[in-house]
C-alpha cells in the first residue's frame, strides 16, 4: 500500500522543467520526480534510486527538488537532510545524480572528477556511487550559478577565478588520461548543423554546390582546430556549468570532458549560449588568459592575434555544433528552452564567417538561410 502511495505521488515530466521546487516530506518515503529511461519505468526508477539512498544514508529521513536542469538524460536532485551528513564534512544538502543506463554512464563522471580535484579545480566529490544502476551521491556546491549571479558589474572578477581554475586545469594534462577530440569527432559534431539545423528545424535543403562548399568549410574548420596545442577540454566551461562558491568556481557538467585544442574552453566561456558580452570585453578577458597562460608556459602562440583567430574558429565549430545540437533536443527530445537560443549562435557564427575570406561561402549561406541580403565588409 505505501508504494502504490508513492508511485501515485510522483511528479510528471514537466516539473523536471522547474529550476527550484520547494522539498516536500511524505511519510516514510520522499517523493522523487524522475523521468522514464525506456528501459525502466519511471515508479521503478523512482523506487530504486529512493531504496538506495536511503541505503547509503542509513535514514529515510530526507527531502528531494530537483536542483538543475540539463540537456542529456541525467536528472539533479538536491538532498536535504535533517542530520549533517558525515562523509561531506557534515553537510546537510547533497546532490543525487540519475544517469540512467544505457542512456547515461557515470563512470567517466567519477574519473573526472578526480582529474578536476588533482588539478586544484572545486568540482563535485563523489560521496557514493553505483555505476551499474546509474546513481551517484555527490557534495553540494550550492544554487547560484555564474550564469544567474553574473552582472556588469561583478563579471571580470568572476571571470578572473573561471581563468585561473581554467589554467589550473589545463596545466594537469596528462597524455592518455582522456579521449582525444579528434577530425571525426569534430566533423560529427559540425555535420549536426547541416542535418538538425538546417535541415529539421530550419526545413530547408542545400544544393549541391552549397553542400560541397560546406564540406570545404569543415575540412579548413577542422584544420585550423587541430593545427592547435592540444590540453584538458572542458567542452561545456561556459557560466551555466560554473557555481559561485568557496573556492570560486565551482566547476560542474564536466563527463564530456578531452583532449583537444587549447582554445576551445576560451571561446566556450566568452561566447556562451545564454548570455552575450560586447567584442571588446571579449578581447580585454581573452587577453588576460592569454596573457596568464604565457606565464604558466601553456602552449598558447606567442602572437595574441594568431591566438584570437584560434578562439574564432574554434568557437565557429562549437557555434555550428550547437545549433545543431539545440535543433535536436527540440525535434528529437521533444525538450524546450534550447532552440530559442539558436539567433545569438547565428550572431556569433555570422561576423566570423564575414571576416575571414576563406569563410565567405559560410556568410552567404547564413544570410540565405536567415533571409538577409548579403553585407559588404573587410576580410582577413
Amino acid at each position: 500500500m505505501e508504494k502504490a502511495r508513492t508511485k501515485a505521488r510522483i511528479k510528471n515530466t514537466q516539473n523536471l522543467e522547474q529550476r527550484t521546487q520547494r522539498p516536500r516530506r511524505s511519510r516514510g518515503r520522499t517523493e522523487i520526480p524522475l523521468l522514464a529511461d525506456h528501459t525502466q519505468s519511471a515508479d521503478a526508477r523512482a523506487d530504486a534510486l529512493s531504496d538506495w539512498l536511503t541505503a547509503v544514508l542509513g535514514t529515510r529521513d530526507y527531502a528531494l527538488a530537483p536542483a538543475s536542469e540539463d540537456a542529456s538524460f541525467r536528472r539533479y536532485f538536491r538532498v536535504t537532510l535533517t542530520a549533517p551528513y558525515p562523509a561531506s564534512g557534515d553537510a546537510s544538502t547533497l546532490i543525487v545524480m540519475d544517469a540512467p543506463p544505457p542512456r547515461e554512464q557515470c563512470a567517466p563522471f567519477v574519473r573526472i572528477a578526480g582529474l578536476l580535484a588533482d588539478a586544484g579545480v572545486h568540482a563535485p566529490a563523489v560521496l557514493e556511487q553505483d555505476l551499474e544502476r546509474g546513481f551517484l551521491l555527490l557534495t553540494d556546491l550550492g544554487t547560484t550559478t555564474y550564469l544567474r549571479a553574473l552582472d556588469d558589474g561583478n563579471a571580470s572578477e568572476l571571470f578572473s577565478d573561471a581563468l585561473d581554475a581554467l589554467v589550473r586545469w589545463q596545466l594537469a594534462t596528462r597524455e592518455g588520461a582522456l579521449p582525444f577530440y579528434d577530425e571525426a569527432l569534430l566533423r560529427r559534431e559540425l555535420e549536426l548543423f547541416p542535418e538538425w539545423y538546417v535541415g529539421r528545424h530550419l526545413g530547408q535543403s542545400l544544393t549541391g554546390a552549397e553542400r560541397q562548399s560546406l564540406s570545404t568549410l569543415f575540412d579548413r574548420i577542422i584544420a585550423s582546430n587541430l593545427a592547435q596545442s592540444m590540453v584538458f577540454v572542458h567542452r561545456d566551461f561556459m557560466p551555466r556549468n560554473l557555481m559561485r562558491t568557496m573556492p570560486n568556481p565551482g566547476v560542474l557538467d564536466f563527463q564530456d570532458a578531452v583532449i583537444g585544442p587549447i582554445s576551445y574552453d576560451v571561446a566556450c566561456l566568452f561566447k556562451d549560449a545564454f548570455i552575450s558580452w560586447p567584442e571588446e570585453r571579449v578581447l580585454d578577458w581573452t587577453i588576460r588568459y592569454w596573457e596568464r597562460a604565457r606565464r604558466a608556459r601553456l602552449p598558447v602562440p606567442a602572437d595574441f592575434s594568431e591566438f584570437w583567430r584560434d578562439i574564432e574558429w574554434m568557437g565557429l565549430q562549437r557555434h555550428l555544433k550547437v545549433l545543431g545540437i539545440f535543433a535536436r533536443i527540440r525535434h528529437r527530445d521533444c525538450k524546450s528552452g534550447y532552440v530559442e537560443d539558436t539567433p545569438r549562435f547565428i550572431a556569433y557564427v555570422r561576423p566570423v564567417a564575414q571576416r575571414y575570406r576563406e569563410l565567405a561561402p559560410l556568410a552567404k549561406l547564413i544570410d540565405r538561410l536567415e533571409q538577409r541580403t548579403p553585407s559588404v565588409g573587410y576580410t582577413f
